[in-house]
């Protein structure tokens, strides 16, 4: 019997093996969960819907707690997962437990976003993904409608000029690519996209830049050799604008279709300094907008993500999100 290291394509510990007749097992899966009417934490309750069946895109929609007689809108959050684009849900308990509990504190409706996977869905079909369902969010706003019925709660509570973008580490990423995408197409309805939060996002390129490892260990990082299996057409590889936004014929920064961005980075995380630098690249371009840095120090890599009890620095990131989306 051949070893598992001849039959293995890629080992991206911990997270995926891919082998060579094309098996792909993810290793860490947080379990799905279903929606709830109402959170007993929260309060927030969530359903699942459908945007499209061709190709298959879906969605967990969340509403805060609201008073029967409840007329104002609310801003609307539409959230993109992380999980280096292979593994993890918008239906997981790790993005639901997250979702309830930035929903509560922020009094926003929010949509999380069931992209397509890649190894088996390579991207860019997740950036696609992401945008029709950016779309979808929109056509609520007038009498547009794509693949897939309206969804009573974005028409009823959602105020489509409060619409933000945003997303943990392969979400994060995929927040920045729509947000420049939504400054040169039009959504539905005309509805402008007013913010967006990175958290912890997935940049890297193919030269190390601050604390990040040196020479052969920086191209042997997840960072570097993932990007290759989740894009492996890419122009450019890790240098593509869509990972490395200083890559080589990347578009101006100034260019991002929103008004106002936070990046949001953890001390402990090795992407880390690539959000600072982002910060710095979107300062020097001339992009109108805001941008603003929030740093929890002593904290690792979407700290904070999961089910466990939520920790001081947890609360400090999810009032400051919270205070973003207004």
């Amino acid at each position: 019997m051949a070893s598992i290291t001849k039959e293995l394509a890629f080992k991206g510990f911990p997270f995926i093996r891919i082998y060579q007749d094309g098996k792909v097992e993810r290793l860490i899966v947080s379990p799905h969960v279903p929606p709830s009417d109402q959170d007993p934490e929260t309060g927030v309750s969530s359903e699942d819907i459908t945007i499209s069946h061709n190709p298959s895109i879906s969605a967990r929609l969340y509403l805060p707690n609201l008073p029967q007689n409840q007329t104002q809108k609310l801003p609307i959050l539409v959230y993109f997962h992380g999980g280096a684009f292979c593994i993890e849900s918008a239906f997981s308990l790790q993005a639901h437990c997250f979702l309830n509990r930035l929903v509560s504190e922020a009094q926003v409706a929010a949509v999380s976003v069931e992209y397509r996977l890649a190894p088996e869905n390579p991207l860019p079909l997740a950036y696609e993904d992401s945008w029709a369902a950016l779309q979808w969010v929109a056509s609520h706003s007038n009498n547009q409608e794509l693949d897939g019925k309206k969804d009573p709660w974005l028409a009823k509570f959602g105020d489509f000029d409060r619409l933000y973008i945003g997303g943990d580490s392969a979400g994060g990423n995929i927040a920045h690519n729509l947000a420049m995408k939504a400054g040169l197409e039009s959504l539905c309805g005309g509805v402008k996209v007013l913010g967006a939060f990175l958290s912890h996002p997935y940049f890297w390129g193919s030269k190390p830049i601050g604390s990040e490892p040196k020479g052969e260990d920086f191209e042997n990082t997840l960072e570097y050799k993932g990007w290759d299996v989740v894009y492996p057409s890419a122009p450019g590889g890790i240098d593509n604008p869509m990972v490395n936004p200083a890559g080589e014929g990347a578009p101006s920064l100034a260019g991002l279709g929103c008004s106002k961005l936070l990046m949001c980075v953890a001390g402990k995380d090795q992407l880390r300094d690539r959000g600072v630098w982002y910060c710095d690249l979107v300062r020097e371009s001339g992009w109108k907008g805001e941008v603003e840095l929030f740093e929890v120090e002593g904290e690792e890599h979407c700290f904070h993500l999961g089910s466990e009890t939520v920790t001081e620095n947890v609360k400090k990131l999810l009032k400051r999100l919270a205070s973003f989306l207004v």
